[in-house]
């Protein structure tokens, strides 16, 4: 993660659902989690999706990096860590990492989201409002 930007934590207990027949969460789970964390980010600068999606603006994931380093199991507490690097007009790049109790990196993706105007599917400036909570706000 980078030093400079703003850290948000989310927490994520691994239910028996996320895991596949060893006990060991199932790869696509990885990415619900990293989802659930963007998410929250966005709930706790004041961004409700449903409002946005009333106004038929959206947010889609365009491009994902991603490395599963090590799996994680069956009731493990863990902690997805997200930041922004990187905020355009109509896109913004999240940096993600899910780390166990001791601070090892199990996965770890790099995620960019644009913003569209979800009737057109066509890229759409983001509101000003989400720009400048997402650069102001205190993670």
């Amino acid at each position: 993660m980078q030093e400079q930007a703003a850290i948000f934590e989310w927490p994520v207990t691994v239910y028996y659902e996320d895991t596949d027949a060893g006990g060991v969460v199932y790869h696509s789970n990885y990415l619900k989690f990293f989802e659930r964390a963007r998410t929250e980010l966005l709930r706790t600068i004041g961004v409700s999706q449903q409002t946005l999606l009333e106004q038929n603006i959206g947010f889609v994931v365009r491009h994902m990096d991603i490395d599963f380093l090590q799996g994680a199991r069956l009731d493990d507490h863990l902690v997805v860590k997200t930041s922004i690097s990187d905020l355009k007009k109509a896109s913004l790049t999240f940096c993600q990492e899910i780390v166990n109790p001791d601070g090892a990196i199990l996965c770890k993706a790099k995620v960019k989201v644009a913003c569209i105007d979800n009737i057109k599917m066509r890229p759409k400036a983001m509101p000003q409002s989400i720009v400048m909570e997402l650069t102001n706000s205190e993670r």
